[in-house]
């Protein structure tokens, strides 16, 4: 039997600007439920009307007090930007109505079968609406649900390079709190991992890169005293790309979109004030895991962030130790966190 999801942890600030609780929304990948079926068990938990999106494999739990859920089958080719036959009516070819028709036709179906052919092994994609912090434990009986239905995680399948995004809404937009917490998070980027013992194959792909070390020394020395222009474009030229276990970009995007359309004109980006924080696995097979597990190792990164002198202290530890093992940084980690939660 399945142990008690452990208690949310607030963070330091628990407030947005406005003065309320902040929100965050999660993502949850996993295989062996098509998204419909999925769907149907976030209406059971959340509530709400489930409700076909544009092709048979996007699906939405619209009307829930937070919001709408999105739920889909994760691949490019399923539900793609633009289907055949509207590619063939703009190429300018003599065609005429019925054949552009005929070809919706078929490549509807002809992406039906790969969708369901895929379902296997193409992750399907819970997207919850943002949440307020407290409200996080409910992700519990979804999770006991996907289990009780057969969903497979990270660990069932050696393909299986499912994760869980946390999406936390920022406390303020001044940039000495968000260098802040990129510099507690590349302090705590190894202790992260070894936490959650980030699955090999997650481990290979390049979705959740760590930052590079240039980067860290860069961010971490004392000196470093960067504006919010600044910032995105050293951040930039040092990660040119999504693909970080703690990704800026869409909260950069919010805070000066002109600034990052002089870096990039990727529209994957999407513009929203929270951190994309993508390491955690989704550990469907242990019964004990939860997101609210993932959450709290989430917030030790705020806390670190709001802990001057600590941060301080670490950060003058990793560049005195920058080309030494890990096990030395992760020594000084350790401590710390066994400080702050048994003060």
């Amino acid at each position: 039997m399945a142990n008690k999801t452990p208690d949310i942890r607030m963070p330091p600030s628990i407030q947005n600007m406005s003065g309320d609780i902040r929100k965050v929304g999660v993502e949850i990948e996993f295989a062996g439920l098509s998204s419909k079926q999925a769907a149907q068990l976030v209406a059971e938990c959340f509530g709400g009307v489930v409700k076909l999106g544009d092709t048979p494999f996007v699906f939405s739990v619209e009307d829930t007090k937070w919001g709408d859920f999105r739920i889909e089958l994760d691949t490019r080719f399923v539900h793609p930007e633009k289907d055949l036959a509207d590619a063939l009516e703009e190429s300018g070819l003599s065609v005429n109505d019925e054949n552009v028709q005929l070809v919706r036709d078929m490549d509807a179906q002809v992406r039906e079968w790969v969708g369901k052919a895929a379902a296997g092994m193409v992750p399907t994609e819970i997207v919850s609406p943002p949440m307020a912090l407290n409200e996080l434990g409910m992700f519990s009986g979804l999770l006991e649900s996907l289990r009780a239905h057969n969903a497979k995680g990270t660990d069932d399948g050696l393909m299986y390079s499912f994760g869980v995004h946390l999406n936390p809404e920022v406390a303020c937009e001044d940039v000495d709190y968000l260098l802040a917490i990129l510099r507690a998070y590349v302090l705590l980027s190894d202790w992260l991992r070894d936490q959650i013992d980030i699955d090999p194959t997650r481990k290979i792909l390049p979705h959740i890169d760590p930052f590079p070390q240039s980067f860290a020394v860069k961010i971490l020395d004392s000196d470093y005293a960067p504006n919010l222009d600044a910032l995105i474009k050293d951040y930039f030229a040092m990660n040119p790309t999504r693909n970080r276990e703690l990704d800026m970009l869409p909260l950069f995007k919010h805070l000066a979109p002109e600034v990052l359309a002089r870096l990039t004109d990727d529209e994957r980006i999407k513009a929203r004030p929270t951190f994309h924080y993508r390491l955690p696995n989704t550990f469907l097979s242990d019964p004990d895991w939860s997101v609210a597990q993932e959450w709290n190792r989430w917030v030790a990164v705020e806390f670190l962030a709001a802990d001057a002198d600590n941060l301080r202290h670490l950060a003058d530890r990793y560049l005195a130790q920058a080309d030494g093992p890990i096990t030395e940084r992760l020594k000084e980690v350790r401590l710390w966190f066994k400080n702050l939660t048994n003060p």
